[in-house]
């Protein structure tokens, strides 16, 4: 199949650096950086054969507009790029002669191209429904939507009416699924979208520096604001203060978190923090209630003891394997902390949980795995 991702690059410095890499060993150049989930559905499409391309819907078209270089970081405060995004949003996306100029570019690449499907990355805020129609039509391609966030929370006005334009909806959380459904999707499956890559996440050789700068007790890397969003990750966090706790994100960290944070983590750094814990700290943020985070699969995937909440998804993804657990989830704040005490003091035990979690999933959650069920999905669409 020749299929065209159309997507946002959150990590334009991670992208430089992986081109930058591969045009060093004498390969292809990727279209997405190893932060990025697609990278690996990427790598995992290739391999079986398929035509890819990529439409990076976040970059102006207008040179008299910057593109990002680096990570956008979010943060509570309110700063002159918010406020001047915030007046940016209050004109219409048919208004924005940028957006309108990215649309009509995207649709000139789609008849180049003529892609089978068109993989449209959730989050969307600009790619008009007409356009998905539009290259729909000219290509009679199958319009594929993935995305590992709520429509309710996340999704823009834009996205919303454009739902009856898709053909598969792929989700990590099953009620996004349904949601999208009651939007108009054709048909959902919580895949789901995340998973682990054998070659990349696995347990990293490290240091003796690197141990010293990364090791800790337990672990968190991920995003912690705003706190509508990721509150009861926060106050999970918070029951953990007074154990040896390191936390890593590329967003600003709760006033409460800061004296544990230590800095940004994306890529391989990610890995090699996870391979220097002892527990892995995972809870979904508020708008996930089956389960499903890229985090589940990636923590796994390095042979980490992870302890994550109790959710419906991870019963489904980490059943017990030959009667030991693949993961641990926890109740509430006291079962938390009494299980984190548990495991700290036995190393036998958490590293046979690790063990099994990281067979597990290398097993039963590669992207290879899902690529795989991603061309069974297709061959049943009649676009």
């Amino acid at each position: 199949m020749r299929i065209l991702f159309v997507a946002s690059i959150h990590h334009p410095e991670a992208l430089r650096a992986a081109v930058e890499q591969a045009a060093r060993e004498g390969k292809p150049a990727p279209l997405f950086p190893p932060s990025m989930s697609q990278h690996f559905w990427e790598k995992a499409l290739i391999k079986r054969g398929h035509t890819l391309d990529a439409f990076y819907r976040n970059q102006p078209a207008l040179r008299l507009l910057p593109a990002a270089k680096t990570t956008e970081q979010h943060s509570e405060r309110i700063t002159p790029r918010k406020l001047a995004q915030a007046a940016l949003n209050r004109i219409p996306p048919s208004a924005n002669p940028d957006v309108r100029l990215r649309n009509q570019r995207l649709i000139e690449r789609a008849r180049e191209f003529k892609p089978d499907v068109l993989w449209m990355v959730g989050d969307n805020t600009v790619i008009y429904p007409e356009t998905v129609a539009a290259i729909k039509h000219l290509t009679r391609c199958t319009v594929v939507y993935a995305t590992g966030t709520s429509p309710i929370v996340f999704s823009h006005a834009i996205d919303r009416r454009a739902a009856a334009l898709y053909d598969l909806v792929l989700v990590n959380d099953y009620y996004h699924g349904i949601q999208w459904l009651e939007l108009g999707a054709h048909k959902m499956v919580a895949l789901p979208i995340a998973a682990c890559d054998p070659d990349f996440h696995r347990p990293y050789e490290l240091t003796d520096e690197e141990r010293a700068q990364y090791g800790c007790d337990v672990a968190f890397v991920g995003t912690l604001v705003p706190d509508h969003l990721y509150s009861q990750r926060v106050k999970a966090l918070e029951a953990l203060r007074d154990f040896n706790l390191g936390i890593w994100s590329v967003h600003e960290v709760p006033p409460s978190l800061k004296p544990f944070y230590r800095g940004a983590a994306l890529g391989e750094d990610m890995e090699r923090i996870l391979s220097a814990a002892k527990i892995c700290f995972n809870t979904h943020g508020n708008f996930m209630r089956y389960g499903g985070n890229l985090r589940l699969f990636e923590v796994a995937g390095a042979g980490v003891f992870q302890v994550t909440d109790d959710l419906p998804g991870v019963r489904v993804w980490f059943p017990d394997v030959n009667g030991t657990p693949t993961i641990l989830s926890y109740s509430d704040l006291d079962d938390l902390r009494a299980k984190v005490t548990h495991y700290l003091a036995h190393e036998d035990e958490r590293q046979a949980i690790a063990a099994n979690g990281r067979a597990h999933v290398y097993t039963a959650h590669t992207y290879d795995d899902r690529a795989a069920e991603f061309e069974r999905l297709i061959a049943t669409i009649t676009p």
